[in-house]
């Protein structure tokens, strides 16, 4: 019996080689979050020995936003080129390696030009890391596989977040970034060495023989394997991300996507500014934030298995109408709440603070398991890569824009909150627009 890669992993237990897999794209996209976040732990130190200011200093900041967007596009229609190892391998070697460069760096202007290059390598070993782990897990484990992987770069965020005041007090910054850009580095061996091309890539491209060798990595015994069969098909084409059948998918996810990540983003870098505005100490809106980052972690898995069960539509409909309601009544507590908030009502905007942390990552973790579903192997990894990018655009206009909304509300956070209420009503074009959803997993079974 003829049975697609992906059809005859799922007929059996995983397998050691796809939870390898699993785990050294995961170890990638840590070291990708330990590069990605570095400066803005250390930026004040940077700042003091540049003899520069904060503003002027947030071009070296939105450099990396730019580089991962247009690295996240290029990196996926790489791996749909070379193959996703060798982007992976790439784009590793390119964040590794500017990080070390940022090193040298002498003004923000020079800094800015090494982040550029970093987020090239942080946007391309994302996007195809997330690709080549939905490529080698069976059904059952995809959806929660990728939404989990994709909580690497923020957990990279915690451990440089641990290890960056030891490393900068025993070789100052400079040092710092050498230490963490050449220990990235070693991932690029773990890559070459121990990662595959997955059999459905190897098919799409016409490489039988080599897709039957590498899937016996994982298959229980010979099975006669043809290519994936998608939705998409066109009497055996090759179809790219903007061919006519993605139109609804590409619209859907690029209109959400970037509407969720501005929330984010927005929230995240803004967050303990207009928590200090309301009257909180700067401890507990720094809390706050810490919190947020937990809650989205958490999330992001979760979303993943309630995905994998009940299908991609229903839950993403139940995450955009949480997010929208606790967005609104976030709005309303932060507005009525007096200067000198007590410990009851700090308690309550912290605890909203996490919900909604939790409810945008949801819909940004859920994104990556409709875009790992929808397009089909030959053009997923540019599929995946064109959905981070358009992210990119959200998250640098949550990021530039959010200060400003504050600013222009003086005392009041309508501004910035009556933005984020209606940006959060373009989140629900995943569900409502997108016409390929994952189905529940009874469907999916009953199909098989």
């Amino acid at each position: 019996m003829a049975l697609s890669f992906s059809e005859a992993i799922s007929r059996q237990p995983i397998r050691a080689f796809s939870i390898v897999t699993f785990a050294i794209c995961m170890l990638v996209l840590i070291a990708d979050g330990m590069d990605a976040q570095l400066l803005g732990i250390v930026a004040p130190i940077v700042i003091e020995d540049f003899a520069t200011d904060r503003g002027t200093f947030g071009i070296a900041v939105m450099a990396a936003l730019v580089g991962f967007g247009l690295g996240s596009w290029g990196g996926g229609w790489l791996g749909d080129r070379i193959g996703r190892r060798w982007s992976l391998a790439i784009g590793t070697v390119i964040f590794s390696a500017a990080t070390m460069g940022a090193s040298l760096a002498l003004d923000v202007w020079q800094m800015a030009a090494w982040r550029l290059v970093s987020g090239l390598g942080f946007g391309a070993a994302y996007s195809t890391a997330i690709t080549l782990t939905g490529d080698w897990l069976p059904d059952r484990w995809r959806s929660v596989g990728v939404t989990t992987i994709s909580v690497g770069t923020p957990a990279g965020g915690t451990v440089v977040g641990a290890l960056a005041p030891t490393l900068v007090e025993e070789f100052g910054w400079r040092g710092t970034f050498l230490t963490i850009g050449g220990g990235t580095m070693l991932m690029v061996v773990l890559i070459v060495l121990v990662l595959r091309e997955s059999p459905s890539y190897l098919l799409a491209k016409g490489r039988a023989e080599d897709a039957k060798a590498v899937a016996a990595k994982v298959l229980d015994g010979p099975v006669e394997l043809v290519p994936e069969h998608h939705a998409t098909d066109d009497g055996g084409a090759s179809i790219g991300v903007f061919h006519r059948s993605h139109l609804r998918l590409n619209i859907g996810v690029g209109v959400s996507f970037a509407a969720a990540a501005m929330i984010a983003y927005a929230m995240l870098n803004w967050g303990t500014s207009f928590l200090l505005a309301k009257g909180f100490p700067f401890d507990e809106a720094s809390y706050a934030v810490s919190v947020g980052g937990v809650t989205s972690m958490a999330a992001s898995v979760l979303t993943g298995l309630l995905v994998h069960k009940f299908g991609s539509r229903p839950v993403f409909l139940a995450i955009c109408t949480a997010l929208l309601a606790t967005l609104i009544v976030i709005a309303l507590k932060i507005e009525t709440m007096s200067n000198t908030p007590g410990d009851t009502e700090r308690l309550l905007v912290i605890g909203l603070y996490g919900l909604a942390a939790a409810l945008f990552s949801a819909a940004i973790a859920g994104m990556y398991a409709i875009m790992t579903y929808a397009y089909p192997s030959g053009c997923r990894s540019a599929g995946i890569g064109f959905g981070i990018f358009v992210a990119r655009v959200g998250a640098i206009a949550g990021s530039g824009l959010g200060g400003t909304l504050i600013d222009l509300g003086e005392e009041s956070m309508l501004p910035f909150f009556g933005t984020l209420i209606a940006v959060s009503l373009l989140v629900f074009a995943a569900p409502l627009v997108v016409d390929r959803h994952v189905p529940p997993a009874r469907e999916r079974l009953a199909g098989s």
